[in-house]
């Protein structure tokens, strides 16, 4: 298709003429099939408010299929209205538009639905086996519709992947505001989430997917190789930490989890990765993430122990169940210095998790169709899982949570998880506890990403050079406390484009504090300005991040005065950006932990070399980190204390309440 057939059929939104039927093709990765849990009523609800996208003369012939979809699949995804263009990103200029900031948001979710890049591409599902950009093809093509007429006047609004429609606003308003999964709290159950989204109204938006944010899984290698490294460090009793040879175990090869074998990589140690699906297996082995793939596990054991010998740093897969691998291990005398997890446990009962002793196929088949049997044998398998960790535990190896909701659902299926005489407390700390929120969030370093519109190497290599002159400079005035933050990260953007890190956009990510945010922003609205680099650069981050998540057992973990429940700083977020200059804002229920279980909020920021650009990277990016390090800061977080005073120093319309710390003998 030539770039005017595309732009033609952008701006044509859903099809006046019925497309083709398409065919369900085998060899692309799909979702599971859901679970029924409609009944006939809701049924007859689920195919009226999916006919509603459609003229009432199609809804005869259009009733049976979409019938069809939701008996067969679960869903109704709109197969037949999956457009006959390859979806990817695109240079910006290619998209049709009359606002730039519009024709950077097509290509930030054209993005996500890259076959390289989304897990589930054809249910429109990025990654995390339910992360979905939208529900159906029919909001895809009336959004991208909408974005492509759009003017910088109009404000689009996007509720759980259904476009509601333009809006009149104003140029300093976002062009989208994306929410996704804003459920009355008493209706956020897993269960909840299975019926409102078959019934069409809901969508779970992950953290990135719904809110056109995904880089591939570079998006988590960067975090991923901080989160090894230090932990490989907190076991050394060296000064300096010797990581060659060191054996990282984990499981899961998907779109957030495909990161742990690259990262332990560039970390410099050997990443043990299990896999059940085959085609993740086969994806992340062409795309290079993962060295060598292995069926037999006395084969793999031999390749482990002389990648130890040998001190190489190499990934491994193992195609099969990560119960199976470490039951395996547990039964050696081969040593594991450190092990996690990455599975979807989010989303325990749907994909995210597969039992032992059933096969890839098997299991798919009775989630679907038994799934209280398919509950009865995660939770099982989730019990031995533990038993085997904890046997390694025992040998001296230091396991951590990964934020998936591990430990939670172990706890959930009764394993022996939990610390002796606590009924809250888990045996295992989650990685934000032990490392990435005391030595990163606490001080305001996270997940800042770029991405160059151009869809060029030049750019990127350009942007490359820039954020790493930008860090060299900071760190020669940098206090003590984050030298190895800092220096960390330099490290990292020196060596990004030789660990060839890029699937789908030509994007960045690198952790950040305030202060690096915000100059590398404004080194990058400068070359745009003085012709340097070639289109617009989109600023984002994971909502991963100092203040971007409420995540009791992930984000907000090391959060100890009893307010980790709460979710005011994520919606602070969301709503502070929107007035700082944010282009889009995002914010969901449900994320990396599960639906129900956290509060999410995002943004994206479209730089255009202007210099009323400058005044929008100033303002919104120093609220948008130093937001979380307040509430860190008044959970009396020492690190994010410090954070904060030297904020106030540099910035003195910047004046926050200080905790007061309470003398514990007294109490």
């Amino acid at each position: 298709m030539n770039n005017n057939s595309f732009q033609q059929a952008i701006l044509e939104g859903i099809p006046k003429v019925l497309p083709k039927y398409k065919k369900y093709e085998e060899d692309i990765n799909h979702a599971p099939k859901r679970k029924k849990i409609l009944n006939q009523e809701e049924e007859k609800l689920a195919l009226k408010n999916a006919l509603r996208y459609f003229p009432s003369d199609l809804h005869a012939e259009l009733i049976p299929e979409f019938k069809e979809e939701l008996e067969k699949y679960g869903r109704i995804y709109m197969y037949r209205y999956r457009p006959d263009y390859k979806i990817h990103a695109r240079s910006i200029d290619e998209y049709p538009h009359k606002s730039k900031q519009a024709a950077a948001i097509m290509l930030m979710l054209s993005n996500n639905l890259d076959y390289a890049v989304a897990q589930h591409p054809h249910e429109l599902i990025t990654y995390g086996g339910n992360g979905a950009v939208f529900q159906n093809w029919a909001q895809y093509l009336l959004t991208m519709q909408y974005l492509a007429t759009m003017t910088d006047e109009q404000t689009l609004v996007l509720y759980s992947g259904h476009p509601a429609g333009l809006f009149p606003s104003h140029k300093d308003a976002p062009r989208v505001v994306v929410t996704n999964g804003m459920m009355i709290p008493n209706y956020s159950k897993p269960d909840d989430w299975e019926k409102f989204n078959a019934l069409g109204v809901t969508q779970y938006g992950q953290m990135t997917a719904g809110s056109f944010m995904y880089i591939g899984p570079q998006g988590i290698v960067h975090g991923t190789t901080i989160t090894v490294l230090n932990a490989l460090r907190k076991i050394s009793k060296e000064a300096v930490t010797e990581t060659a040879g060191k054996v990282f175990v984990t499981a899961g090869l998907g779109g957030m989890s495909g990161a742990q074998p690259k990262a332990a990589v560039i970390a410099g140690c050997i990443g043990v990765v299990a896999e059940v699906n085959p085609k993740a297996v086969k994806t992340r082995h062409e795309q290079g993430w993962v060295d060598e793939v292995f069926t037999d596990l006395d084969e793999l054991m031999a390749r482990i122990k002389k990648a130890q010998d040998n001190k190489e740093a190499v990934s491994l897969a193992y195609q099969g169940n990560i119960i199976n691998l470490w039951e395996k291990i547990a039964d050696s005398d081969l040593h594991i210095d450190i092990g996690s997890d990455q599975t979807s446990l989010h989303n325990p009962w749907a994909g995210g998790y597969y039992p032992a002793d059933l096969s890839f196929e098997e299991s798919n088949e009775m989630m679907a169709n038994n799934p209280e049997q398919f509950k009865v044998e995660v939770r099982k398998s989730l019990i031995r899982h533990v038993n085997a960790v904890n046997k390694l535990a025992d040998k001296g190896m230091y396991f951590f949570d990964y934020g998936n909701a591990f430990l939670l659902e172990a706890s959930r299926a009764g394993a022996d998880i939990m610390k002796e005489g606590s009924t809250e407390d888990f045996k295992y700390p989650s990685y934000v506890q032990d490392i990435m929120g005391p030595m990163c969030f606490d001080y305001g370093f996270g997940p800042f990403r770029w991405v160059c519109t151009s869809s060029t190497q030049e750019d990127l290599d350009l942007t490359d050079q820039l954020a790493t002159e930008v860090l060299e400079r900071l760190m020669q005035e940098s206090p003590k406390e984050i030298t190895q933050q800092m220096q960390d990260n330099i490290t990292w953007i020196k060596g990004a484009k030789e660990n060839d890190l890029v699937v789908g956009s030509k994007a960045r990510i690198l952790y950040a504090d305030s202060d690096g945010r915000i100059e590398i922003a404004l080194a990058f609205n400068k070359a745009l300005r003085e012709g340097k680099l070639k289109a617009p650069v989109v600023l984002g981050r994971d909502h991963h991040d100092v203040s971007g998540t409420d995540s009791p057992f992930r984000e907000t973990s090391n959060i100890y005065d009893g307010s980790r429940f709460t979710a005011d700083m994520a919606v602070q977020n969301f709503v502070g950006d929107s007035f700082r200059g944010a282009t889009w804002i995002s914010l969901h229920n449900g994320g990396g932990v599960g639906w129900g279980e956290v509060m999410n909020g995002g943004f994206g920021m479209v730089l255009d070399g202007s210099e009323d650009c400058d005044r929008r990277i100033k303002s919104m990016l120093f609220w948008d980190v130093n937001n979380g390090i307040n509430r860190r800061s008044w959970a009396r977080n020492e690190g994010a204390t410090f954070a904060i005073k030297r904020a106030m120093e540099k910035e003195p319309l910047l004046k926050v309440t200080l905790p007061n710390l309470v003398d514990d003998k007294l109490l």
